[in-house]
């Protein structure tokens, strides 16, 4: 464990500027109005919108087939992103089971 000593006023300064990048993002996010986290998918969903496997959406991710953003180790997935790539996938997976 590490243990670190800030100046106060250091501190403060660093806590002024935290609160206005929060309010910041706030405002952001409710200017969105609907477009919120709470409407993107996570990879249990997708995978079960496109009936594909884990392997199958990472696949889609590092080929850049399928857009994504990862906030610490969570992955999640616009639903517009989703839907355009359905035909695609719907596609490959029939020409394997061909």
């Amino acid at each position: 464990m590490e243990v670190l000593i800030f100046q106060k006023e250091a501190f403060e300064e660093m806590a002024a500027k935290f609160s206005r990048f929060s309010d910041r993002v706030n405002e952001l996010l409710a200017k969105q109005g609907s477009r919120s986290l709470n409407h993107w998918m996570d990879n249990q969903e997708v995978c079960q919108q496109l009936n594909i496997s884990p392997r199958t959406l990472q696949t889609l991710r590092d080929n850049g087939t399928l857009a994504y953003s990862q906030i610490n180790h969570k992955v999640f997935y616009r639903p517009e992103d989703v839907l355009r790539i359905v035909k695609p996938v719907e596609g490959k997976l029939a020409d394997k089971a061909v």
